[in-house]
């Protein structure tokens, strides 16, 4: 008889803790790990790996399946990037807790702030729950192929408690902030990891208005944080547009302070203000030397736009003559944007229009930035130079860059995509990427998985993470451990998740096998797969040979096989003794 579950041979362990990687086989029985180096015995099942890397499962802290984990087993596109435990909840959105009367202002506000659509919302929500607790068991009722915990967001607390008053950004009385207290503790003692808000003018609601915790005053985050605090456990994770830096750190440490929790924050180099996310890392850094616990999640690349003909965004959204076909088929609209009268219309009201065009409208000045636009190859560039822009190359080629544009979202019958970088692309470069990855206190995150369907794909994160920085960028690479160590240890403690992320006896089982010299992405694609036939972008990626979830193989060279052994995580988890 087999000795062990499951044993992976002769792989190159790099094991989560930043060594060096070594040669060994790693053995696992009842979901652990339980033996690394040369075993003798056998598997039940047995993975060959020569050649190949074996790494811990990649812990994604920055998604927001919370929608999708209670409809789907699958939380793709993350568990086709080597993720094994996802966190949602984030940003301060969510659909716990709720009062019956309103759902529609919690579809409304994640429609909004992370694009995903209202109709399969609709569609796709049970809502057989009202507290939080009743979510977390809403979501424990289905099988996964990953882990899934959440988080309690500070967006569904406020309408919960204020109602009207909260959405209106009304102040909290002292009682709306002792009580929306008492729901993020109960929340976080039902199973929650954490409890989230957001400070961006960059979330919406649907409807236009600004989240409804954009403008909690400091007592109202201070006393919520007090309340996670009395659990003693749970985290806070917090996204901000710092507009003055020193006046919200203030508020940030104090949370951190009278609470005892740790923080993470997102941190993102934008290039109106290209400095500026070295302050906030500062700040980060200074906490952490008065030993309030900060970390920073920064993405993997540019946080950007992808643009087409089937997705939220394109160049003549806002162009008068594009509205006559907007709400066609893809196929009805590329015949006509293909009838050369209808083009010639469009390229001429783009031209007139370019002087008044709305700039408060969806996509703002955006989506005409063709200095910025790229096209979206079948191996995607993530750090495309500037001389390869749709402007720069219409300048060559002797054409608009409206037309090129237009020519390359029409290819392969309309499905031809454009990509915008933006957060993060300062001066054509990630430059400050690789400085915000390699910070002492940062992790990577912001992936946003299961969000920004029909704009941004980026819960590919992770492949990039390993493949670009690990290998393939000349500007300079980043030790490879060293990336394994932040995206599955790192990121798993700084949500309290000590038993995993690591490559050791009595962590849990939840391992990749990369054949690394394969390793790249694909261009997305779009699926219309969602419930009510809700579009979305999703993304693949080569060179994930296995995935294993608690000692069983989810996921075989990019295809899923039958095992669904991801649960519901309730709360923080210890280290193995």
């Amino acid at each position: 008889m087999a000795e062990f579950d499951l044993v992976v041979r002769g792989g190159e362990v790099i094991d989560g803790t930043g060594v060096p990687s070594r040669g060994a086989d790693v053995a696992v029985s009842d979901g652990l790990i339980v033996e690394v180096g040369d075993v003798g015995g056998s598997g039940e099942h047995e993975i060959d790996a020569d050649g190949a890397l074996v790494i811990p499962g990649i812990v994604d802290i920055h998604a927001h399946y919370d929608g999708q984990a209670t409809w789907e087993e699958r939380m793709q596109p993350s568990s086709w990037h080597g993720v094994t435990t996802v966190v949602m909840g984030n940003c301060g959105v969510g659909f716990a807790p709720v009062a019956d009367a309103d759902h529609d202002k919690l579809i409304e506000l994640m429609e909004g702030v992370e694009d995903i659509p209202g109709a399969a919302l609709h569609e796709g929500l049970a809502w057989n729950w009202n507290s939080f607790a009743e979510f977390l068991d809403a979501v424990d009722a289905r099988p996964h192929d990953v882990d899934v915990a959440a988080q309690v967001p500070h967006g569904a607390l406020r309408l919960n408690v204020m109602g009207e008053r909260g959405a209106n950004h009304e102040d909290a009385t002292p009682d709306d902030i002792a009580a929306m207290a008492d729901l993020a503790r109960a929340g976080i003692e039902a199973g929650a990891l954490g409890f989230t808000t957001s400070r961006t003018r960059n979330h919406k609601t649907s409807t236009g208005a600004y989240t409804p915790t954009l403008t909690a005053a400091p007592d109202e985050l201070i006393g919520i944080a007090e309340g996670v605090g009395a659990a003693r456990t749970g985290v806070l994770q917090v996204v901000s547009d710092f507009l003055d830096v020193d006046d919200e750190f203030n508020t940030l440490r104090t949370m951190v302070a009278r609470s005892g929790r740790p923080m993470s924050i997102s941190v993102a180099r934008n290039p109106m203000v290209p400095d500026a996310f070295r302050s906030i890392l500062d700040h980060i850094s200074a906490a952490n030397a008065d030993g309030l616990t900060m970390t920073g999640q920064v993405a993997a690349r540019a946080v950007g736009l992808v643009l087409g003909l089937d997705l939220t965004l394109n160049p003549f959204l806002t162009n008068s003559v594009f509205h006559e076909i907007a709400d066609l088929s893809v196929s009805e609209k590329v015949a006509a944007l293909r009838t050369s009268g209808f083009r010639d219309r469009l390229l001429a009201e783009h031209r007139r229009q370019e002087s008044e065009r709305d700039r408060s409208k969806l996509g703002g000045s955006m989506i005409t930035k063709f200095e910025l636009l790229f096209e979206m190859a079948e191996n995607p560039d993530y750090e495309p130079t500037l001389n390869d822009s749709i402007a720069a190359r219409a300048n060559r080629d002797g054409t608009t860059p409206e037309e090129l544009a237009l020519d390359l979202m029409l290819a392969d019958d309309g499905a031809g995509m454009l990509y915008l970088p933006y957060l993060n692309y300062v001066d054509g470069n990630l430059d400050g990427v690789h400085e915000m990855l390699t910070h002492p206190h940062t992790v990577p995150g912001l992936g946003d998985g299961g969000a920004h369907v029909g704009t941004i794909c980026d819960g590919s994160f992770p492949t990039t993470l390993l493949h670009y920085w690990g290998r393939d960028r000349e500007r300079g690479t980043i030790d490879l451990p060293f990336l394994v160590q932040r995206h599955c240890q790192g990121t798993a403690r700084t949500v309290g998740l000590h038993d995993r992320g690591v490559i050791a006896p009595g962590y849990r089982a939840d391992l990749n096998v990369v054949d690394f010299d394969r390793l790249r992405l694909r261009r997305p694609v779009i699926a219309h797969d969602l419930p009510a036939g809700g579009r979305r972008l999703l993304q693949r990626a080569d060179g994930w040979a296995h995935t294993v979830v608690a000692g069983h193989e989810t996921y075989r060279d990019g295809e899923a096989t039958e095992a669904l052994p991801g649960r519901l995580i309730r709360g923080a988890q210890p280290a193995p003794a």
